[in-house]
């Protein structure tokens, strides 16, 4: 990953542009439909459909897999100016689609299909949203303008289980699930939008674009260096569940009961999610300023001290709250530094390749990162685990400082 010298940037009088909003308001509009049905899922699944724990890790398990494969699909399929606008909405429709079927299910099986289908449409659709964004921002606004997609994503993590909070106890489970469809669609409408704006400001250029990777390219264009301290980040990159867990477990360490534990922790989850919506506008501005290069790699110093918040022993409440909100930073600055980099990094006819072989990169990571952690958690102890994180996301700050990539 290389510096990016944003200063010969020029700056965007107004950046925030309907278009980019548009963006914004799509990411927040997904995010809550279809963690509204994320939030129901673990008790449908295992109270009304009769599954167990195994069956949950499936079915989240395969659908994480798939969406790192469509989203290395997605990625040339996007090369055409004139689909990606059509891309982008109609994943977003197979997402809310099969998001909100899943409360039509009568078996764990029918669930884990439809759980594919909507994580296979996220992966597609991301390539082609990420490509419009950059259509929508001037250069020296790609920051502020991920910034922007990031925090709505991190906002409708927060608002959707807090719908579903809301809405099961008048409707019922499957049909806070059906509604869910509502903010889904929303989402469609608003990428359209957005789509519409690149289009006006971009034009459709004649010709055809072909559908292969173009590795050699992308490699020519210095994509490697710009992945492999991304490769890192995302090794040592947790899923929240084990962050829960871990903050639940500080918490009954200390004498407090499973349930009083549960429920803070969540609260502290949600807490996590609103730093990284503000991290994510706050890192987005760093980016413009600065460069992306920074912002990425005070994203894994401050991982980095989170983990080894929850490596100790003891901290309790304070270890729980101080953790969260220091990883919830660090995704914030992180994924938004990850995109921008690779806006200013690649050329605009590579971009949606190297958008979607950077979804890969974080979706094997991510997987790798969970599964070794957990293991290690299971085989030793959680400071191990977390310890082992903290390796990874020095490394990547280390790789960060040797690496120089052809735009230097």
């Amino acid at each position: 990953m290389g510096e990016v010298d944003t200063a010969t940037h020029r700056e965007s009088r107004r950046w925030l542009t309907p278009g980019v909003a548009s963006v914004g308001i799509a990411s927040l509009c997904s995010d809550s439909s279809h963690e509204m049905v994320t939030s129901l899922l673990p008790g449908f699944v295992t109270g009304t459909l009769g599954g167990g724990p195994a069956s949950l890790a499936a079915i989240d398990g395969v659908a994480d897999a798939l969406t790192g494969l469509s989203k290395l699909a997605g990625g040339p399929l996007a090369a055409d100016p004139g689909r990606r606008g059509k891309q982008a909405s109609g994943g977003y429709v197979g997402t809310a689609v099969a998001t909100a079927a899943i409360g039509l299910t009568t078996a764990v099986w029918q669930v884990a299909i439809l759980r594919a289908l909507a994580w296979v449409s996220r992966g597609l659709r991301s390539p082609a949203r990420d490509t419009v964004l950059t259509d929508l921002a001037e250069e020296g606004s790609y920051g502020r303008a991920f910034g922007i997609e990031r925090a709505g994503d991190n906002i409708g993590a927060i608002a959707g289980p807090l719908l579903a909070a809301a809405l099961v106890g008048v409707f019922g489970v499957r049909h806070t699930m059906y509604l869910a469809l509502i903010p889904g669609l929303l989402a469609a409408v608003a990428i359209t939008v957005a789509a519409r704006e690149a289009r006006a400001r971009v034009g459709t250029p004649s010709g055809r674009r072909t559908l292969g990777l173009n590795l050699r390219a992308l490699h020519q264009a210095g994509l490697v260096h710009v992945l492999i301290p991304i490769a890192a980040f995302e090794l040592g990159n947790l899923a929240t569940t084990l962050l829960i867990l871990r903050a639940t477990g500080l918490l009954q360490a200390s004498g407090w009961s499973l349930s009083r534990a549960t429920s803070v922790a969540i609260l502290v989850y949600a807490g996590h999610n609103a730093m990284a919506a503000i991290a994510s506008l706050v890192g987005g501005s760093l980016s413009d300023r600065r460069g992306p290069r920074l912002t990425f790699g005070l994203a894994g110093v401050i991982y980095v001290v989170a983990y080894l918040v929850f490596a100790l022993p003891g901290g309790a409440m304070v270890g729980a709250i101080v953790g969260f909100a220091l990883a919830g930073i660090g995704i914030g600055l992180g994924e938004t530094a990850e995109s921008a980099v690779v806006a200013l990094s690649i050329p605009p006819e590579l971009r949606s390749r190297a958008f979607g072989l950077l979804g890969l990169t974080q979706a094997v990571g991510d997987i790798g990162a969970t599964v070794v952690a957990g293991l290690l958690w299971s085989g030793l102890n959680a400071s191990v685990a977390f310890g082992y994180a903290a390796l990874w996301m020095a490394v990547s700050v280390v790789s960060l400082g040797l690496i120089r990539s052809r735009t230097s």
